[in-house]
């Protein structure tokens, strides 16, 4: 790609957007929230912008793992891409990749650049979910990642979890509220321990962001040292190509940022006096977060014997979301396929069945 430098101005408020085919950012650009908080939405605006180009959801960092032995040249390629097609979802050149890669951070590193350039950008990374709980992993391999944290009341990430749940296989496996709600006291430690490290992070949160786009977006251009680009604010022409079909992705798949409206209570009235008993206990440990939630001051906490409960449940459920990389990493990818079709085609069958 040439290094010659396109300057480009885009007309509002004598906003200058500098585009640039030149040297990529020293660090990625890492954009995580729970699931269902606005991070399809924000990837999707930050992507307007002419100097940025993200990934979605490569999750390249849930597969550690297939770098713990030695392999053939260039294996990994058609392994990662075999886990949820970020390789074919991104168009990436895999010929022009090194094939001599010995360790996930270089892989990424490669890929993501490549998709970057590919749009002419120079800041490059990921947006993804699934990184809540492993940010401070992702500092330790890149001291000069940028990280964009989104929040979003916990409640609501719950309900808008349970809503995909009907559209979604993934979202419908047991313990999926659990994860959702406990999740977000993870990325807060996550959260803090980046500040104390003295990282390079930004928060905001979701209701702000579909609220007032334009100064998110400006706020958002500052934290990362480029000028504000008009389109950030608006949906219309945003490429989507690599974002995942699905109707739980409607809201990012239209032309206008919608936002929130009132919808049938979706979660068990048990459940929802949970969240709320961890919402209590959070605003005593931490002062005024999570900033959006609501709660009755005459809610109790969560006691020590749910909180450990919960715990060990949760701790339960995120082994097996970590067996299933790690096994991955080391079953051959007919297999894998083959086991992945089945776990797709099962619930069908089941559900003709009952018809």
């Amino acid at each position: 790609m040439s290094a010659a430098v396109d300057i480009r101005m885009e007309s509002r408020d004598s906003d200058k957007v500098v585009r640039s085919g030149g040297a990529m950012a020293p660090g990625p650009l890492f954009v995580i929230g729970m699931w269902r908080s606005g991070t399809s939405l924000l990837y999707a605006l930050l992507n307007q912008h002419p100097q940025i180009g993200l990934m979605y959801e490569s999750d390249f960092f849930l597969l550690t793992t297939l770098f713990s032995l030695p392999r053939r040249r260039g294996w990994w390629m058609e392994k990662l891409d075999s886990w949820n097609g970020a390789l074919t979802r991104h168009k990436i050149d895999t010929a022009s990749l090194p094939g001599d890669v010995s360790n996930m951070p270089s892989a990424f590193r490669s890929v993501a650049q490549q998709y970057a350039a590919s749009r002419g950008a120079t800041i490059w990374g990921c947006k993804s979910p699934n990184y809540y709980d492993r940010m401070t992993q992702l500092a330790d391999h890149f001291p000069q990642a940028k990280f964009i944290v989104i929040w979003r009341d916990p409640a609501d990430v719950c309900r808008s979890v349970a809503r995909a749940a009907k559209q979604s296989l993934w979202f419908a496996r047991p313990g999926m509220d659990l994860r959702a709600l406990l999740g977000c006291h993870r990325m807060k430690q996550e959260t803090d321990q980046l500040i104390r490290r003295g990282a390079e992070i930004h928060q905001l949160q979701y209701d702000d962001l579909v609220r007032d786009p334009e100064s998110a977006a400006r706020t958002i251009c500052d934290f990362i040292g480029i000028g504000y680009s008009p389109r950030m604010t608006s949906l219309d022409g945003a490429d989507r190509s690599a974002i995942y079909n699905g109707d739980h992705h409607s809201g990012v798949n239209g032309a206008a940022i919608m936002a929130a409206r009132e919808r049938p209570e979706v979660l068990s009235p048990d459940f929802r006096n949970k969240v709320e008993r961890y919402v209590a206990l959070w605003r005593k440990q931490y002062g005024g977060w999570p900033a959006k939630a609501v709660v009755s001051h005459t809610t109790r906490p969560a006691s020590w014997t749910e909180r450990v409960s919960d715990s060990i449940r949760l701790s339960i459920l995120r082994g097996q979301d970590a067996l299933i990389p790690a096994l991955y990493s080391f079953v051959p990818t007919a297999v894998w396929q083959k086991y992945r079709q089945m776990k797709i085609t099962e619930p069908a069958s089941r559900k003709t069945a009952e018809q």
